[in-house]
């Protein structure tokens, strides 16, 4: 079974898969033969409909038993990354804008250090974000702020329409801020936003927790306080740290926060 990509990397071609592996350093497991297929394909090295190198071909290129990397294959068609067509092979799913979320949510079951990254450095953006909208927001930036979170508490059972009220709320924040730097970045890890709070929305607690975190959020920046701004969305930060872990590991959700 061959790549349906030409192995030469002209204009216009994409790299062979099994030429850009490299073999699995530590003991295989199917944990790691997953992140690495998934590094390559969340980088975009293989586009949408490709079908991968046979099992065996992956197994030498990664230096693994075909045991871990049917495992691994097995996984990210549950996730939906990959659809494995029996007789046929192992494809990357169309769909590319469904991608990121999916590949966000593997990285924090494993524990990926890039996706624990991201989460440790949205923590510092927003606060960022809370403080210049403090500084920076007019009566008009205020109202849609309060508009936000009214459709929250409004959303009931709607889970979708709560979460899509909550991220709607923190890149208005990044809007107010007034700082496109910084606007772009925020907008472009909403993946992260959503697949944090799909994560967490059915612990007890969410809701009303997140309700009251943003609350506190909106009134410093009404008031026009840049510190209280800062010490609010730090402290959401830090309960949504808790609750994303919690959905991760409950039996760690009394230990110490990470950064979120």
């Amino acid at each position: 079974m061959t790549v349906t990509s030409q192995p030469s990397h002209a204009a216009g071609s994409q790299p062979d898969l099994a030429q850009l592996l490299r073999p699995v350093v530590r003991e295989s497991s199917v944990s790691e033969v997953a992140k690495r297929l998934l590094d390559h394909l969340s980088a975009g090295n293989i586009k949408p409909g490709t079908r991968l190198p046979a099992e065996r071909q992956l197994a030498e290129a990664l230096g693994v038993a075909r045991s871990s990397v049917r495992g691994a294959l097995s996984a990210l068609d549950v996730l939906g990354i990959i659809e494995i067509r029996p007789g046929s092979g192992s494809y990357v799913r169309e769909g590319t804008s469904e991608f990121l979320p999916r590949a966000i949510n593997w990285g924090l079951m494993l524990g990926q250090r890039r996706t624990q990254d991201l989460v440790e450095v949205r923590t510092y953006m927003e606060g960022v974000s809370a403080r210049l909208a403090a500084e920076r927001s007019t009566d008009e930036d205020v109202a849609r702020l309060e508009e936000h979170l009214r459709h929250m508490r409004e959303a009931g059972s709607d889970v979708k329409a709560f979460i899509d009220a909550d991220i709607a709320f923190h890149l208005e924040c990044a809007t107010i801020a007034r700082n496109t730097v910084l606007s772009d970045i925020l907008h472009s890890i909403r993946a992260l936003l959503q697949v944090w709070m799909e994560r967490v929305s059915d612990i007890e607690g969410t809701v009303s927790g997140t309700l009251c975190e943003h609350d506190a959020v909106l009134k410093a920046i009404r008031d026009r306080d840049p510190e209280a701004a800062d010490r609010a969305m730090a402290e959401h930060m830090r309960m949504a740290s808790a609750r994303l872990r919690e959905s991760m590991n409950p039996a760690d959700a009394e230990g110490p926060p990470q950064s979120s």
